[in-house]
């Protein structure tokens, strides 16, 4: 199975599967000498792991990482950093029933067809467990990041609309002070009411999630294949559940007349009056605020009954049970982060490798 590494130098392999013994990944292209710690790490999987919250699936996991090499003294040593997460809580018996059918609007009817043979548990590799390497390998970026722009750099997401609900005001203040990662305090009961309402009918809710980078200079980036917005767009349409992405103005383009960010000086150094272009021109970034927008589906393993087929194609009706979040969103905002700040460190390298040192920007 080819597809599990990402990025160009600064390079994330991921491996395992829900129910198997451990996720895990291997992080290569790590500048030595730079701090760092399993407890650095570890506070972005305690954000992204199950069970935190009411509304967030009920599989228990410790989820603690094990740095098995690249680390010495509390340093990177340049060499390839290996890493796993053990599976805990995982209860395989619970999917016994479904070794044998097709799960609508999951990959386990396109995963028989391409390989003869699937791991029913859990949905094995595609299981979105998968993406605790990916939390892992961008909190090491977020290491290289600093280490190259300084503490100014930060990569934060939020959601910003749960179903039909959306915010009406944006602090980032706000955002860890909740559980729903939310800038808008005044909607967080309103979105808690209406999960719980469709939970108990046994449905899931879809949502937005904006991203922001900000700190990031002008510059990084490619102008033909390699654009950061197409490497952002790939990297954050690879996150199980998400359908769209948009950067700056996105689909609102549509129906604008115009669509640029007019140029002034601002005590001798460019500037930008606007940002349209959601801090990327020409696949470069601009030094202003990289935004994005992902839309993420509505959990498809819900208690409602659907029409499917088996395994040896017959008709049949099934309802899922288990564990699910009635919205996954909750749950993928250090995954964003996580792609955003991969991509990120990946240009970032390529630039130094290309174009030297940042002194001058």
């Amino acid at each position: 199975m080819p597809g599990n590494t990402f990025g160009q130098i600064f390079r994330l392999t991921t491996w395992g599967e829900s129910h198997g013994i451990a996720i895990g990944g291997i992080v290569d292209g790590v500048p030595p000498g730079l701090p760092l710690t399993a407890e650095c790490i570890q506070a972005d999987l305690n954000r992204r792991k199950p069970g935190n919250h009411a509304l967030t699936s009920l599989r228990l996991e410790k989820d603690e990482i094990e740095i098995l090499s690249g680390v010495f003294e509390g340093k990177t040593l340049g060499t390839p950093i290996a890493f796993m997460v053990r599976n805990e809580g995982h209860h395989s018996n619970d999917y016994d029933g479904l070794k044998s059918v097709y799960r609508p609007g999951h990959g386990d009817y396109v995963y028989q067809q391409k390989y003869g043979h699937r791991d029913h548990r859990g949905g094995g590799r595609a299981s979105a467990r998968e993406t605790i390497a990916r939390v892992v390998g961008g909190a090491i970026g977020k290491v290289v990041l600093r280490s190259l722009f300084g503490e100014a750099v930060k990569v934060k997401a939020a959601i910003i609309q749960i179903g039909p609900h959306k915010i009406t005001k944006m602090d980032w203040k706000e955002v860890n002070q909740n559980a729903f990662s939310c800038p808008d305090k005044d909607i967080t009961q309103k979105w808690e009411q209406y999960l719980t309402h469709i939970k108990d009918q046994g449905k899931s809710a879809g949502a937005l999630i904006e991203v922001h980078a900000t700190g990031f200079p002008a510059g990084l980036g490619e102008p033909v294949f390699d654009k950061l917005s197409a490497d952002l767009a790939k990297g954050i349409m690879s996150i199980n559940a998400v359908k769209a992405v948009e950067i700056g103005d996105g689909f609102a383009c549509v129906e604008a007349q115009t669509s640029y960010d007019e140029m002034a000086l601002e005590n001798g150094s460019p500037d930008f009056k606007s940002n349209h272009a959601g801090g990327i021109l020409a696949g470069i970034s601009t030094g202003q605020p990289i935004v994005c927008r992902i839309a993420v589906k509505p959990t498809t393993s819900t208690l409602q009954p659907r029409q499917t087929i088996t395994t040896d194609l017959k008709e049949t009706t099934l309802s899922v049970t288990g564990r699910h979040d009635p919205c996954v969103a909750i749950r993928a905002i250090p995954i964003v982060e996580a792609m955003v700040s991969l991509v990120l460190t990946d240009h970032a390298l390529r630039w130094r490798g290309q174009c030297g040192d940042f002194s001058g920007v």
